[in-house]
């Protein structure tokens, strides 16, 4: 009669096997995670550049120049209403809601350059250019930052408020001393002031907002 040792469990091992399972490198999906903020919005936001002297001169041409509240009323919202439909269309989704976006854009540009306008007696040097584009930025930058702010987009909305009036002052000021254009009192800086605004501000919608943004 032999004696037979008992058998051990191997229950443990598969176990053990599940265990380290998952304990490989990561994977590249999880490398390239969408929540990583980007450097830059990409080519689109480009195309807000050359919106800015277009969007102007059609704000300009019907509204006419800008030296009375109604014509900068007028003017102010037909050049936010181009501007801010290039610019949702340009941030693929992290603006929110285009009529939300284009809307707020629309009044807010209108009120704060109308009010710009008139609290420098719509003239046209270098300071009381560059106090109306900080007054014009803020009345845009409160309105679409609210609106951004209603659909959840707060971590973009305090930064994109405070920083359109800076740029707007900034992109007046340009335009100043570059002299092309200022007497006759458009509704918004040309070419050399929008580069800098498109510069700036796609710097600042990468930074606030993820790669990959949900649709609106």
């Amino acid at each position: 009669m032999s004696l037979s040792s008992p058998k051990r469990s191997s229950s443990r091992r598969p176990d053990r096997v599940r265990r380290g399972a998952g304990s490989g490198p990561p994977r590249l999906a999880e490398l390239t995670s969408p929540s990583k903020p980007q450097r830059f919005p990409g080519w689109r936001w480009v195309t807000v550049w050359p919106a800015f002297p277009v969007a102007g001169l059609i704000g300009w041409t019907l509204g006419g120049r800008v030296d009375a509240v109604d014509a900068a009323l007028v003017g102010g919202a037909l050049t936010a209403a181009g501007l801010g439909a290039v610019q949702w269309w340009a941030a693929k989704g992290a603006l929110g809601r285009p009529a939300a976006w284009i809307g707020a854009g629309t009044v807010g540009y209108a009120v704060g350059l109308a009010a710009g306008a008139a609290l420098v007696g719509y003239d046209t040097d270098l300071g009381a250019l560059a106090l109306m584009g900080l007054v014009s930025g803020a009345g845009l930058g409160a309105a679409q930052g609210l609106a951004l702010a209603r659909q959840g987009r707060g971590v973009l909305a305090l930064p994109w408020a405070v920083a359109m009036p800076v740029l707007f002052a900034l992109g007046w000021s340009v335009a100043s001393v570059t002299g092309i254009g200022v007497d006759d009192q458009f509704t918004v800086f040309g070419a050399g002031g929008a580069l800098l605004f498109m510069l700036l501000s796609g710097l600042l919608v990468a930074r606030f907002t993820p790669a990959r943004a949900p649709a609106a």
